[in-house]
């Protein structure tokens, strides 16, 4: 064990051997466990010797890694290597040479030589979580700098930001015990929570495993589990308001918006030389200059040269992470359909924005809703008929406008659920659970289906009988939620740049490229075009057949996925204006919203972009928003991509 240490964590002194165990969650369910032990070597040298695993929805999510450090705890040695989430690997080493002044540095197959800041730590991801906590013992022992240089990562902007966020007292078998809570930004995207005893022993942390939450806690801490998750989505909440706090409006309260071409939502032909009028949130005016006065002494935004929209709306969204909120925003989603997160974090953000304080899209919520038992979804479960009812209740109490079926509700369980949340007012959508179709889905009374593969397999399956399972789709006025954009980035074969397909990829931080660039399936197993092609002209007859189509993304690349969802949706033959729709005032009316959004006209919520150039002569233009408004208050998207660690698409436009 560890020597007593102060709150201030000084340099740690450490007996022969320390050692240590932590339960993993994942959505606050426990699926594993980590175990750590720290030894002292013969050279006086300490090494770290950590093994994470977790079972995630019958997926094994291995990694182990080893530390080798000096007394004072710098680096020495470094090696990571396995999973961090289901899709994405760990394969990184960091060997500090013997001139002690540079260190060789193996990313997968890719070494490099780098050299050695004054102070620096190897770490990479947010696990094993107890390389964490050797990082913080070595920023306590060396000046807890505001800054702390990291490897593998090198770049500028890439160095980890550690500050202490405050103290939670818990108890352990009696006994009162005393944690420090730190605020770790920088070593995943955003930020997590990381908590240690007086001892400098690892206690917990929350991080997030390809946007979906990730915690931990010192087995013999489990009792304090809800409380430290509460300490944590707190702080979150802190954050979330100091960014909305200093990143100001350009314009809010009455301002007009002059000169853009306007495609309005609704479908009618475009208008040049428009004016849009906002005042008070809500969209006072619209139309040709010729028609709409700009009020005397409103202050007008130039939008010549730029086309201007409805906000976007993101229809499959996992808003894990409050940093999700700018880059959306950024993008131009002015509304986002959040599809099961953790139940105290996502009804805090949302209220947290709809009260103005925070960063973010309009939230919509659903509900999940799994089995219990073993390969589970989250903690909250319907076994029978009556839990299934109960958990609407709950759900619909908490102001949520969906529920989310998961993949092993039982048939007679997802019945009840959908009877009981249409008689509540409230729409069921999800994943078709095992050993159903989508049409048996749709028949116990799913409206709305995530996910293309379980729709486009049934219509595959139909082969000459296709158009009868399409008409059934229409017939039930089933929603389909593709994503295929997720789909396209997990298949992209190896050997293909992500960045060739989605340009996004590029202008992301290194703590996310690191991570989704290692998704993806060797090149002889990718799927073929034919394959693609087929999912596409399924898709076009699903659309001209009058189903409605919504577009998310899952996860993917934060904001420019969204993007990416839409041009493929233009490759399977959807018009521009079409897409454009399906993503403003489509999913409005899918939501039951389009009597308050979705469309440019008066009387509407003021959500709206502005975009360079012309999406319907060039597709790829509604990627460069230069003005994001919401809820009336016009931002900047380069500077929203900026605090979260983007490179903004455009440049500025001058006021």
């Amino acid at each position: 064990m560890l020597i007593l240490l102060t709150a201030t964590l000084a340099v740690p002194l450490l007996a022969a051997d320390e050692h240590g165990a932590l339960t993993l969650y994942f959505l606050q369910l426990p699926v594993g466990e980590e175990t750590y032990r720290v030894t002292t070597e013969a050279d006086g040298s300490l090494t770290l010797h950590a093994s994470f695993e977790y079972a995630e929805r019958g997926s094994r999510v291995p990694l182990s890694a080893t530390l080798r450090m000096k007394p004072d705890l710098t680096p020495l040695q470094f090696e990571a290597k396995g999973k961090s989430y289901r899709p994405f690997s760990v394969d990184a080493a960091v060997q500090v040479n013997p001139d002690g002044l540079t260190a060789t540095v193996r990313e997968g197959e890719k070494t490099r030589q780098a050299a050695l800041p004054a102070r620096f730590f190897t770490i990479s991801g947010y696990a094993p979580f107890s390389v964490q906590m050797m990082l913080l013992r070595y920023w306590a022992g060396h000046g807890k700098p505001a800054r702390l240089a990291q490897l593998p990562a090198e770049a500028p902007g890439t160095e980890a930001q550690i500050e202490v966020a405050g103290q939670d007292a818990i108890e352990e078998s009696g006994r009162p015990v005393r944690l420090t809570r730190y605020s770790v930004g920088n070593v995943v995207w955003g930020r997590e929570t990381i908590w240690l005893n007086e001892s400098g022993e690892l206690a917990g942390g929350v991080s997030y495993a390809g946007g979906l939450p990730l915690e931990a806690i010192r087995t013999e801490y489990r009792p304090a589990f809800p409380q430290l998750i509460r300490s944590a989505v707190a702080d979150r909440m802190k954050e979330l308001a100091a960014e909305g706090s200093r990143i100001q409006p350009l314009a809010k309260g009455e301002f007009a918006i002059a000169g853009a071409t306007l495609i309005d939502g609704t479908g009618a032909a475009t208008v040049p030389d428009a004016v849009v009028v906002v005042r008070d949130g809500k969209i006072a005016a619209a139309g040709a200059r010729s028609q709409v006065a700009v009020p005397k002494g409103m202050p007008v935004i130039d939008g010549r040269g730029a086309t201007l929209l409805p906000g976007l709306w993101e229809m499959h969204a996992h808003f894990a992470q409050v940093e999700w909120g700018p880059a959306y925003l950024a993008a131009g989603v002015t509304t986002a359909r959040d599809c099961g997160g953790e139940f105290e974090f996502i009804t805090s953000v949302r209220d947290l924005i709809e009260s103005g304080r925070g960063l973010g899209p309009h939230l919509v919520l659903a509900g999940l809703v799994d089995r219990s038992g073993t390969g589970t979804f989250g903690v909250n479960w319907a076994d029978t008929p009556a839990q299934g009812r109960a958990q609407v209740a709950r759900y619909k109490a908490a102001g949520f406008a969906q529920m989310k079926i998961y993949s092993r509700i039982q048939p007679d369980v997802l019945a009840a659920i959908a009877t009981e949340a249409h008689r509540q007012g409230m729409t069921v959508t999800g994943h078709v659970p095992e050993g159903m179709t989508a049409m048996q889905a749709v028949e116990a009374g799913m409206d709305q289906i995530n996910h293309f593969g379980p729709v486009y397999q049934e219509v595959r399956r139909a082969g000459d009988g296709r158009e009868r399972v399409i008409q059934f789709f229409k017939d039930h006025h089933t929603v389909v939620d593709p994503t295929m954009a997720w789909g396209e980035l997990l298949g992209r074969p190896m050997n293909v740049d992500i960045a060739s397909f989605e340009p996004g990829f590029a202008k992301a931080p290194y703590t996310l490229t690191s991570v989704i660039g290692t998704a993806g399936t060797p090149a002889a197993n990718a799927p073929q075009n034919a394959r693609w092609n087929d999912q596409f002209a399924v898709l076009h007859a699903l659309y001209t057949a009058g189903i409605p189509i919504v577009a998310g993304t899952d996860k993917a690349v934060p904001g420019h996925s969204l993007h990416r969802e839409l041009e493929l949706y233009v490759q399977a033959g959807l018009t521009p204006m079409e897409v454009i729709q399906l993503a403003t005032s489509g999913a409005a009316k899918v939501m039951r919203m389009d009597g308050e959004v979705g469309t440019v006209e008066a009387g509407k919520r003021a959500d709206l972009i502005l975009v360079q150039g012309n999406p319907l002569e060039n597709f790829a233009d509604l990627r460069k928003v230069m003005r994001v408004v919401t809820k009336g208050r016009m931002y900047d998207p380069a500077e929203l991509w900026k605090s979260v660690g983007f490179r903004s698409v455009v440049s500025l436009l001058a006021p």
